[in-house]
């Protein structure tokens, strides 16, 4: 599986930006995916996550703020995010599950202006 992420960049707090993920080569059979970040100097954690079935999952830092969806069809996960903070200035990486076996992209820096 091959996770192909997009949409990172600088903006300024308050402001919004899409991430986007499309995952290809053998994904019949994956579940979950998501974003996880990471910050310098912290470990990576998880921001928010979305079965095929549409289950959603959020840290609670980004509650109300940000928005996972899925689009099956396309094998592509989206995380929309609002009311960016500067706290919010991470790599984010894209994440999903086949067969137990976790797969991840290649990162794509947001950061955010105060």
């Amino acid at each position: 599986v091959q996770l192909q992420a997009s949409g990172g960049g600088l903006v300024q707090a308050g402001g919004s930006l899409r991430l986007s993920c499309a995952a290809s080569g053998s994904i019949i059979g994956i579940n979950a995916m998501g974003w996880y970040r990471q910050a310098p100097g912290k470990q990576r954690d998880m921001v928010a996550t979305i079965t095929s079935g549409g289950f959603t999952s959020y840290a609670d830092s980004v509650k109300g703020r940000f928005t996972i969806s899925r689009d099956n069809a396309k094998n592509t996960v989206y995380l929309q995010m609002n009311s960016l903070k500067p706290e919010d200035t991470a790599t984010y990486y894209c994440y999903t599950r086949r067969f137990a076996t976790d797969y991840w992209g290649q990162g794509t820096l947001v950061t955010v202006s105060s």
